[in-house]
């Protein structure tokens, strides 16, 4: 087997239709630092008495879908993740344009996300990815990055890519030095660091396909 080098690593994104249902097209290129995601299927050991000394076989327990994410916060990659924890946003004016996120609502779009490694090859298509929480940190110094914690239906491996050619974003990165916090559009004062984040958690409820 190939040996998977990470400057080759891609991820491929796509907000769903249908949830748990992959798109055909629309997929963009999104940069990202490192990922967690993955699925698993623990298996428990039995708690049965009376069989000898020798273990009975394990069964199997739900298999699970989920990770993490680091992605810069950017120009334009970053609205994706933004509208994943939010919802779609209200866009006002021209050049340039206000998008306005607003917490609160209800229903969250789903996401496949395509996490490849062409030369090994490997291609784990992720469906029905849902944000759970969305954090960064803002300090003096350093690279500005948020981390996203998703939850997915599930995990499917093949050795070609289901997201065809991507499309790529243009990578204009913030930094640290440009970082400003407001209230009510205000300035409130100096600050050396922050904590931001948005919770989801309330649509692990959703989880199912009949969601």
């Amino acid at each position: 087997m190939a040996r998977a080098h990470g400057a080759r690593a891609q991820m491929a994104l796509a907000f769903e239709t249908v949830y748990g249902t992959p798109p055909a097209s629309g997929y963009r290129l999104m940069p990202f630092a490192r990922t967690t995601l993955g699925a698993e299927q623990p298996l428990l050991n039995s708690e049965l008495l009376g069989y000898g000394r020798d273990p009975l076989a394990p069964i199997k327990d739900a298999v699970t879908a989920d990770g993490e994410v680091v992605v810069p916060i950017d120009v334009e990659a970053f609205g994706f993740w933004l509208k994943a924890a939010f919802g779609s946003p209200t866009t006002t004016g021209t050049t340039p344009k206000t998008h306005t996120f607003q917490s609160g609502n209800w229903t969250l779009p789903s996401m496949a996300i395509e996490v490849a490694m062409p030369e090994v090859p490997r291609f784990a298509m992720y469906a029905g990815c849902v944000m759970d929480q969305l954090s960064w940190q803002m300090s003096r110094s350093g690279l500005l990055t948020a981390t996203a914690r998703l939850i997915a239906q599930g995990e499917a491996i093949a050795a070609t890519t289901a997201a065809g050619t991507p499309t790529a974003l243009g990578l204009q990165r913030f930094g640290h030095f440009n970082g400003v916090v407001k209230r009510n559009g205000t300035a409130p004062g100096s600050m050396r660091s922050s904590k931001s984040g948005r919770s989801s958690r309330p649509s692990r409820r959703n989880m199912s396909p009949e969601a």
